[in-house]
């Protein structure tokens, strides 16, 4: 039976951490799938179970504990980075300016509400302390283990800021669902209306690509490619199919224009207008895409690393006997295929033209999607380590103790994001199929939340019952309600937003799956959704890096043992 003492005893066992390690995160995402009035913790509840085994006996020997720490910490905020890089920039155009702006006075009033509970409770709570309270409160992970960072950076040797964390977390996310239900009685709001008004927005929204048929009147027109049309129209369109003497067939940029013809047009619904009164008159009653016709249309997903980088322009379409990509979809965005526009591995193009035309574009981009299902290591772990080499750059700041850096967290987090943004320009592909990118980050975080609850869970109970674990709690729901009901009654009093986006932004600015998941089961739409993605990816940036520098402009009131 000594076999069987050494595997639960011996914390510098490699079977003994594995197994401690399995059973903690078996255990925990188990348990987090427990709904209570519909709220469930998911992988958090891993915290959770760290904590209780760590308080029975269960230890880690303290350098592989770190290890596993920092490393799941890395995996989980890199490849978060991967999956919002492809429209972290582009989340700030248009209606996203606003949501972006209010979710951004949500962090800085969170922190703010943070800091002045500080300063109320200093006698009792120190300030790394009150940061887990913080981080406990908007439920955002990473940022408590870059906070957690930065005070080894600065020596800290106080109480595990881990605790603060799990005292806050479970009614962080109780109170986040209940300030949207009190913004909702707040303000009377009706949810048949909203979905109502959500889908009119929608209707009249500019970032769709339609598609519409125009019969040419305009004699000015008459022996003009399309080339040229799109030139003097001054407005981005693609002419799909064009009828001429009955005849179907898709068109180049040389492709002549005749009056009498008809034509199928992709572009965005703000332009419709304008493209419309320039060919003739709209033709509501055509249908160029019916099944007799002699073309098609097929998705095609670009699966070879020699087009990843290339542009729209460089495909040379008009040499490709009328194949036109009327569409361009990439990490769950439609995007207008510009000359151009830069296509990735993993986009998927929306391609109309003649079967056999389509076929030998269909050769050149790939479309194997099996090839998809194999991440490119290599160009993971350049980022990986080019993220930890910027995360380590000392960045020397006049007055303060340490120099700024942006640690294992925000490093390889901003890293990521500019590769799922640009790396195609350097041809570096960085496509993870949704399913692997979510396995990394799911094991990421789930062997950071171990490590985090097998470091602290004898204090978390020290805490709970003779410590300061009630009053983590009652700070905690003041830094979670206070900035979400003011910024949501902004967003609806000024803004006139959709209560559905409101939720949404709420979920977003504090990184919160759960709350996401309650809006879904107010409505069959995505609005929430929606508004959630917009969101995410500055929110998720922003909370990672303001604990850091919270303690870096505060460090004289960080409490060192």
């Amino acid at each position: 039976m000594d076999w069987l003492v050494a595997l639960f005893s011996n914390p510098s066992s490699i079977a003994h951490i594995l197994f401690v390690y399995s059973i903690v995160i078996a255990l925990g995402m188990g348990l987090g799938r427990i709904k209570i009035f519909g709220v469930s913790l998911g992988v958090t509840f891993v915290l959770f179970t760290g904590l209780l085994l760590n308080y029975f006996g269960m230890k880690i020997d303290p350098t592989v504990l770190g290890f596993i720490r920092d490393f799941g910490l890395i995996l989980f905020v890199f490849f978060i980075g991967l999956q919002v890089g492809p429209s972290f920039f582009s989340s700030f155009k248009s209606g996203g300016i606003v949501l972006n702006g209010l979710m951004i006075l949500a962090v800085v009033l969170s922190v703010v509400v943070t800091i002045v509970l500080y300063f109320l409770f200093s006698d009792t709570v120190s300030l790394a302390q009150m940061l887990g309270v913080h981080y406990g409160a908007v439920t955002n992970t990473p940022g408590l283990g870059a906070t957690q960072e930065a005070l080894a950076q600065l020596n800290y040797q106080g109480e595990d800021i881990a605790v603060a964390y799990a005292c806050a977390y479970p009614l962080g996310v109780v109170s986040i669902i209940g300030t949207a239900i009190a913004l909702r009685f707040i303000f009377k709001i009706d949810m048949k209306e909203e979905d109502q008004h959500w889908e009119a927005e929608e209707k009249a929204s500019n970032h769709v690509s339609i598609f519409f048929h125009v019969h040419v009147t305009n004699r000015a027109l008459e022996g003009r490619n399309i080339g040229d049309i799109r030139t003097f129209i001054a407005r981005p369109f693609i002419c799909s199919r064009i009828q001429h003497d009955g005849v179907i067939s898709s068109p180049s940029a040389e492709s002549v224009v005749h009056v009498g013809d008809i034509v199928r047009i992709v572009s965005g619904e703000e332009n419709k207008d304008a493209i419309v009164a320039f060919f003739g008159e709209e033709d509501k009653e055509a249908d160029l895409a019916t099944e007799h016709s002699p073309i098609t249309s097929k998705r095609l997903s670009v699966t070879r690393a020699e087009i990843n980088g290339t542009t729209v322009g460089d495909l040379h379409l008009s040499h490709s006997d009328g194949v036109n990509i009327t569409r361009v979809y990439r990490a769950g965005m439609q995007l207008f295929p510009y000359q151009n526009l830069h296509l990735q591995m993993g986009d998927e193009l929306y391609c109309v033209g003649p079967s056999n035309s389509i076929k030998r574009l269909e050769d050149r981009v790939g479309n194997k999607i099996k090839r998809l299902e194999h991440p490119n290591l290599i160009a993971i772990f350049i980022g990986i380590a080019v993220g930890i080499l910027f995360g380590s750059l000392p960045i020397a700041i006049p007055g303060m103790p340490v120099p700024l850096k942006l640690g294992l967290a925000g490093g390889p987090l901003i890293i990521a994001i500019l590769l799922g943004r640009f790396g195609s320009l350097f041809r570096l592909v960085t496509y993870t199929t949704s399913s692997a990118n979510l396995m990394l980050r799911e094991l990421g975080i789930a062997l950071f939340l171990a490590s985090v609850g097998l470091a602290a869970g004898e204090n978390f109970v020290d805490a709970l019952l003779v410590g300061n674990g009630p009053l983590y709690v009652v700070l905690g729901l003041l830094v979670t309600i206070i900035p979400l009901l003011i910024v949501g009654c902004i967003a609806r009093h000024f803004f006139h937003i959709n209560y559905h986006s409101i939720v949404g932004l709420m979920a977003g600015a504090t990184t919160d799956p759960p709350t996401l998941a309650y809006a879904a089961t107010l409505s069959e739409k995505n609005s929430s959704a929606v508004a959630y993605s917009t969101v995410y990816p500055l929110a998720m940036f922003l909370r990672i890096l303001t604990g850091q520098l919270v303690l870096l402009v505060m460090w004289s009131f960080v409490t060192v043992a």
